[in-house]
């Protein structure tokens, strides 16, 4: 086995395998090992073709669900699709669901996106990379700003949007055009701002608009992007939603709301339409049997529409709410659990790997799937392989076994998530 010096290439694999050992991989450990789940990867290079090839792709094909236990490599698969993507010339963002980023609420989780994403080949601040990115006297910037002003003069699009556009393109003043890009990312602006921009460039008696509603802006913002992003010369823009089984410890209230974005993130919200959106979402595999079917202990099936409908301010979203509990239920891709060669060849990548990053040769091991209990997830696999080689390269004469435990997640009600909801709302 050939053993680099290289001391970058070091530093990395060290990195990713420090990664690998808290079970959370990073991009170059991702990179390195690859990813097997042929059939993932074949719908997603089928969705990222019709956005290529400038197909309206049928709305059922801008997102996708992946299930899987825990520990089967869901992350990993984003992290693997990501790097697909990037190859393509797609603009990607990972946002991990959580209690600051709650999927119920489309304004944080857009945030987020903006706040995570990456450019192919580049790598400053998102929303900045991309007003560099764009050139107006290209193609695809004029398709942009014909279609923002289209959009607004026929009430789709607010006309703070096309107006911002304008005054980013015309003005030289820096703080300006910052301003503007933050408001584009999900920050808040004064209409006095916009305007003060188009008074400068002698357009604002072309441009006459009250100030936005701030409820009605995170829809608006994320269509935009969407076309903000092929502006500036990418095919599209590949979101990827993890750990959507968070939802589980939300209200009931708040779960409804989840499962009427995930209709919308995932292309199935009528009247909604996002043109170059691609999305896969990631949720254990048990979650729609504990959480939504009427044999669950939610029983959401049951009981999220009527609440719904008794809500005056969220009975408009019951029918997209069924769609997105629906698409839970049915749609999912399982992951293919991996069998002996997969598992023998991650183990004998991760022996590369380590022994280039250690200059050590690390020793074969017996490595198997051990059939489909948790014992056989690749998760495990990987961390047994690293902390028995851990072992054998600093005490050579010890015989390292290894013990797993199951980690078992629970879909308990945060009732914090409840209150913080109420206080700022």
């Amino acid at each position: 086995m050939s053993l680099r010096s290289d001391g970058n290439s070091t530093v990395a694999e060290r990195l990713a395998l420090e990664a690998l050992r808290s079970g959370v991989p990073n991009r170059e450990a991702v990179r390195l090992l690859g990813c097997n789940q042929p059939q993932v990867e074949d719908r997603f290079a089928e969705m990222l073709d019709r956005v290529t090839d400038g197909d309206n792709p049928a709305r059922n094909d801008q997102g996708m669900l992946v299930s899987g236990d825990f520990g089967s490599g869901k992350s990993h698969l984003l992290t693997h699709l990501e790097h697909l993507a990037l190859e393509r010339n797609f603009v990607c963002s990972k946002v991990v669901i959580s209690k600051e980023t709650p999927l119920y609420d489309l304004g944080k989780v857009f945030t987020s996106a903006m706040e995570s994403g990456r450019l192919p080949g580049r790598s400053g601040r998102f929303i900045e990379e991309l007003a560099l990115a764009m050139k107006p006297d290209s193609k695809e910037y004029a398709d942009f700003f014909r279609w923002a002003n289209e959009a607004a003069s026929r009430d789709a699009l607010h006309p703070i949007f096309p107006a911002s556009l304008l005054v980013h393109e015309r003005s030289v003043d820096f703080d300006l055009n910052n301003d503007i890009e933050s408001f584009w990312a999900g920050d808040r602006i004064l209409k006095s701002r916009i305007t003060d921009g188009l008074r400068q460039i002698n357009q604002l008696q072309n441009h006459r608009f009250r100030a936005p509603k701030a409820a009605d802006l995170p829809p608006q913002r994320l269509r935009f992007a969407v076309d903000l992003i092929k502006g500036a010369g990418y095919k599209g823009w590949v979101v990827l939603l993890d750990e959507i089984e968070l939802v589980g410890s939300y209200t009931i209230l708040q779960r409804g709301r989840s499962y009427a974005e995930v209709a919308r993130w995932m292309g199935r919200a009528a009247g909604e339409d996002y043109p170059g959106l691609i999305v896969v979402g990631t949720v254990t595999d048990d979650f729609a049997s504990a959480i939504i079917s009427p044999d669950g202990y939610r029983k959401d099936h049951d009981y999220i529409k009527p609440k719904l409908e008794a809500n005056m301010k969220y009975s408009g979203i019951a029918g997209r709410a069924e769609t997105g509990m629906w698409m839970l239920e049915r749609e999912c891709i399982s992951l293919k659990p991996p069998d002996d060669d997969d598992v023998r060849a991650t183990v004998e990548k991760l022996r590369a790997l380590y022994s280039n990053a250690y200059g050590w040769d690390a020793p074969p091991l017996d490595a198997r799937a051990d059939g489909a209990g948790f014992e056989g997830r690749m998760r495990y696999k990987v961390r047994a392989a690293i902390n028995e080689w851990d072992l054998l390269r600093l005490r050579p004469n010890s015989r390292p076994e290894t013990e797993i435990h199951e980690f078992i997640p629970t879909y308990e009600e945060n009732r914090d998530l409840e209150r913080e909801s109420s206080d700022a709302g």
